[in-house]
């Protein structure tokens, strides 16, 4: 069951059997089944799991193993770092646990070992649970929460909209991605957006510092974008991209002019960073000269890096392009992952 993105965390009288709200945790979001002593951590795109996060598939076959009929959860994999009493959830570290060697797997599940978030119990002891409202879904799964220790928790909930706008201020601090309001009467839906989700979103005014051509070869796919640092170094934050075809094509004019070139005229290139997530991927960009400044739309950061990729919002023309810097950025009020958690 999928979430559908709206501007505000909506009233609990919004839609017909109100709303309950929950913390919008920043992880892989994963279907758990055990059965018997087999466990399968699946994720949304259907990729298995399993093999990544050895920790939870021993914490789930000893709290869950040996039944006569399987147990199903649907949460979130996620992964917190940090001192006690100053934890938050790390992104990054979460994505480095998807590696193809298996000692590697293994390492890294003792360095930075994963946690399980519940947040839906879809069967239980021989029953379907799916064909249930969630309140009563929601009972079912609390039922199991006493008996889950670190490193499985079952999320947090209130029907107090004033409580979840707080939320989504608060727990930011620790790393989370926002709030979702699900509708109390309704039974699981799977594959359709029946949840609703609040995400943070901010503006910044970035520079343009080159682009990749579009994967038909015609036009803009996506534009580059950096910041200054205290250094005066300009470093790479992040892309913009999803531009209709006749915007992509404009892109290329509106840009010709800052288009760094050799002695022969043509236009430079760099060589993109690469990641587990674009290998084989041609990641080379067309440089530009950093003095076009555009405005974006983002959520969060991770690190000295915009978390998502961001939206095109204008040119700042008005703006000039040294101005840019970090420090313009919104630092989220630091907040403890462990208060959530509890």
């Amino acid at each position: 069951m999928l979430a559908k993105a709206v501007a505000d965390v909506p009233e609990p009288d919004s839609v017909p059997g109100g709303l309950r709200y929950e913390p919008k945790w920043d992880g892989f979001r994963g279907i758990v089944t055990v059965d018997g002593d087999h466990v399968e951590i699946g994720s949304r795109g259907a990729k298995p799991l399993t093999r990544y996060f050895p920790e939870l598939v021993d914490a789930f076959r000893a709290r869950f193993g040996g039944r006569d009929h399987p147990v199903v959860l649907d949460g979130e994999v996620v992964l917190r770092i940090g001192e006690p009493g100053h934890e938050r959830l790390d992104w990054e570290a979460l994505s480095q646990r998807i590696h193809p060697a298996a000692s590697r797997v293994a390492k890294l599940s003792a360095l930075t070992p994963a946690q399980f978030v519940a947040f839906d119990l879809l069967a239980l002891d021989g029953e379907d649970l799916t064909g249930l409202p969630f309140d009563e879904r929601r009972s079912r799964l609390e039922g199991l929460a006493g008996s889950l220790t670190d490193p499985l928790f079952v999320t947090r909930t209130t029907l107090d909209v004033d409580v979840a706008r707080g939320w989504l201020t608060t727990f930011e601090g620790a790393g989370l991605d926002g709030v979702v309001a699900k509708r109390r009467t309704k039974p699981y839906e799977p594959g359709k957006r029946s949840m609703l989700k609040v995400k943070h979103h901010r503006t910044a005014d970035v520079v343009a510092i080159g682009y990749r051509v579009h994967k038909s070869g015609q036009g803009v796919g996506s534009l580059l974008v950096g910041l200054y640092g205290d250094d005066g170094e300009l470093r790479q934050v992040g892309g913009v991209s999803a531009f209709s075809d006749a915007r992509r094509l404009a892109l290329v004019d509106e840009l010709d002019a800052v288009v760094l070139r050799d002695e022969d005229g043509r236009p430079v290139t760099g060589a993109g960073e690469r990641s587990r997530f674009s290998s084989g991927r041609d990641t080379s960009f067309v440089r530009l000269a950093p003095e076009r400044v555009l405005e974006v739309r983002y959520d969060q950061m991770e690190g000295a890096r915009f978390r998502h990729t961001v939206q095109f919002e204008r040119w700042r023309p008005d703006r000039d392009a040294r101005s840019c810097g970090f420090d313009q950025l919104e630092v989220p009020t630091a907040y403890d992952l462990s208060a959530v958690l509890r």
